[in-house]
């Protein structure tokens, strides 16, 4: 936790940086009026490239969400501000910030969370609604990695098989365990030695399990029989590529493309613990900055920056197609019969076997990868995308984006911020002389430098 000297100060130069826009259609909540941007800054929703959202991308969110052309795209904007905001705060409260989400048909209500009461003032001062709360995030954090740690253990195998999810729910200030049998999360909970106190069960009858013979954005088919989907391209130095999920295919697995053709081998591999892979192309093949859309449009990819909870995101897959929902937890560990998987993201956005691997995105925002889920496209369900980031600093990769270029930009004027780094929250650089703290997760690119992105750093 921050001193309280030092957290006042923070919260202080947080304040004299000026409200972010949450923007309300006509006929729901008024907004705060924000001081204007310098003019060399980009807004959150320009840093988010939400401009280049695809009418794809839009008419999916109408049809899923339920949601008015105008809201889809007014909720982007919102969703890419409330991320910068959201960061923002998370940095000024330190220990005793406890989550932010955002609610409504377009996303314009941006809740903060916090266990001090004092920040309320700071947290409504941004365009923020606050909610005092017992428990921090980083509280809950611990107790869910409690959790995963006691999942290793073979001996709580039968625990994980009938309580197969469980994530930290910041709206309820509560670790959530899904089960099948309710006996089964109480095993767990208490092999983990966490406090029943900070525990939710919820009753399941899902079983989710790995998606495999799928395809999310264009096919690609295994050398050992199987199908799986491209999640997004990427490159490594003169290398071009792609990623995908680590179910799919083991190191040296070969893989054909759509067209049958020879295309490329899985380099490496994580299944279970993660669910990431990334495989080589040979010549034949270029990787290119899109994600293949409804009807075979293409959608833009222009970054990787983290969506919030509760923020909309949309799953390509060649099985169900374009199918939208709300993200609903980060960093949430899902045991599928293979075994435990940690550091998902679970979403409500439907899918069925054929779409493992495919892609998710929010906006124009690459956020992950099909890992496996329960329920259907008919009547609904639930899904666990395996995080597009981790990937790529797994493997030292560099998404494909629509920026010309992308991972050269030169060195920075005196400074330790690099194109192609994987930056997370808390991360410092040096830049022109200044220090900044990362505020949203994302992969650095050309212009996305720390001064003209306060979407994703604070000038500390």
């Amino acid at each position: 936790m921050l001193h309280r000297h030092a957290k006042g100060a923070a919260l202080a130069a947080l304040g004299a940086a000026g409200a972010l826009v949450l923007t309300a259609l006509p006929g729901t909540a008024a907004a705060r009026t924000a001081e204007p941007e310098p003019a060399a800054v980009q807004p959150a929703a320009e840093t988010a490239a939400v401009a280049q959202a695809s009418p794809q991308l839009l008419k999916a969110m109408r049809r899923d969400l339920g949601l008015t052309h105008a809201q889809a795209r007014q909720r982007l904007v919102n969703e890419a501000e409330a991320g910068a905001v959201a960061g923002a705060l998370r940095s000024a409260l330190g220990g005793d910030f406890a989550g932010a989400w955002v609610r409504g048909a377009d996303s314009a209500r941006l809740t903060v969370a916090t266990t001090d009461a004092s920040d309320v003032q700071a947290i409504e001062a941004k365009g923020a609604r606050a909610k005092v709360v017992r428990h921090s995030v980083a509280e809950l954090d611990a107790a869910k990695a409690e959790l995963d740690q006691t999942a290793k253990d073979a001996v709580n195998k039968t625990a994980t098989r009938d309580a197969p999810v469980w994530y930290v729910d910041i709206a309820s200030n509560k670790v959530v365990v899904q089960a099948i049998k309710t006996s089964a999360a109480k095993k767990l909970v208490a092999a983990a030695g966490v406090d029943s106190a900070l525990v939710r069960v919820e009753k399941t009858t899902e079983r989710p399990r790995a998606l495999y013979d799928i395809v999310g954005g264009d096919a690609y088919y295994m050398g050992s029989g199987g199908r799986c989907s491209v999640g997004f391209s990427i490159t490594r130095g003169s290398d071009q590529g792609f990623v995908t999920a680590g179910h799919c295919g083991r190191a040296g697995t070969t893989t054909r493309g759509s067209n049958q053709a020879a295309q490329g081998s899985f380099q490496a591999s994580i299944f279970p613990g993660r669910d990431m892979a990334w495989v080589l192309t040979n010549s034949s093949w270029t990787a290119t900055p899109y994600v293949r859309g409804s009807g075979g449009q293409q959608v833009q990819v222009a970054g990787s920056t983290q969506s919030p909870v509760g923020a909309s995101i949309c799953r390509s897959g060649s099985t169900t197609g374009w199918h939208c929902g709300t993200i609903q937890q980060h960093n949430t560990s899902v045991t599928y019969p293979e075994g435990t998987i940690t550091g998902v993201t679970r979403t409500s956005v439907c899918a069925e076997p054929g779409d493992s691997g495919g892609s998710y995105i929010s906006g124009s925002q690459a956020q992950g990868v099909t890992s496996g889920g329960s329920g259907n496209c008919r009547s609904g369900g639930t899904t666990f995308h395996q995080p597009v980031n981790p990937i790529l600093q797994q493997y030292g990769l560099t998404l494909k984006t629509t920026s010309d270029d992308p991972g050269d930009p030169g060195d920075p004027p005196g400074g330790s911020w690099s194109a192609g780094t994987v930056y997370a929250p808390g991360d410092q650089v040096t830049y022109g002389g200044s220090t900044y703290r990362c505020i949203q997760g994302h992969q650095a690119q050309t212009g996305w430098e720390p001064p003209l992105t306060p979407a994703l750093w604070q000038r500390l």
